[in-house]
């Protein structure tokens, strides 16, 4: 992969951040819900967050 540029770099920085917030509050809502599928709602939107986060790090990696 080639070289991230400064504003590419800015931007892949900022959706990362965005990604751990999102997970963030969602984990927070998914401890908070009492009623299950909601719960479960909240977990899988949190965990989904997560992964888009880790799979946007792995650009800083190569």
């Amino acid at each position: 992969m080639a070289d991230l540029n400064q504003v590419e770099l800015q931007n892949l920085r900022h959706l990362i951040g965005a990604h751990e917030t999102a997970y963030q509050k969602l984990n927070n809502y998914s401890s908070q819900a009492v009623d299950p599928q909601i719960k479960q709602i909240f977990t899988k939107s949190a965990q989904d967050a997560l992964n888009t986060k880790q799979k946007l790090m792995s650009f800083l990696n190569n």
